[in-house]
């Protein structure tokens, strides 16, 4: 097995999509958040948004659509998913992200840490842009392999 600090600064083949508002919709019932700002562009608008925005973790489904597969991400990190936990994810939001927008991902292992009885802890960033170039969102997950 590699040495997995060897991983830092990894970066993944980057992927984009189109935010389909069809799709907020689906996720939003399927949760069952009932704030309108998801369903209605005039209630989005009495908010402040210039169109109809994404639910906090939404951008999840552009990673599904668009982003490698998970059998994928294992074997460029050199990871057996079998001895894979997901630790932990936080998203910070620069800017709204809003129904027609076309958002690229590009994912970078940022940080690897490991333990002596073989545990590693690997910290992915993805960085978005929309459109215009305007990075609109941070999303960071840890993963752990277990020995």
């Amino acid at each position: 097995m590699s040495n997995p600090q060897d991983k830092v600064g990894y970066t993944f083949t980057p992927h984009s999509g189109t935010i389909e508002r069809g799709k907020i919709r689906e996720l939003v019932l399927a949760i069952g958040d009932e704030n309108p700002i998801y369903t209605d562009e005039a209630a989005a608008k009495a908010e402040g948004f210039t169109g109809i925005p994404v639910p906090p973790t939404f951008i999840e489904v552009l990673d599904m659509w668009a982003g490698p597969s998970f059998e994928d991400l294992m074997e460029q990190l050199g990871i057996d998913g079998k001895k894979l936990l997901h630790g932990e994810q936080s998203y910070e939001y620069f800017a709204p992200i809003l129904a027609g927008d076309t958002v690229r991902a590009e994912t970078a292992v940022t940080d690897v840490k490991t333990k002596r009885n073989g545990m590693a802890f690997y910290t992915l960033e993805t960085t978005y842009h929309n459109q215009n170039d305007e990075k609109v969102m941070t999303a960071r997950m840890m993963l752990i392999r277990m020995p």
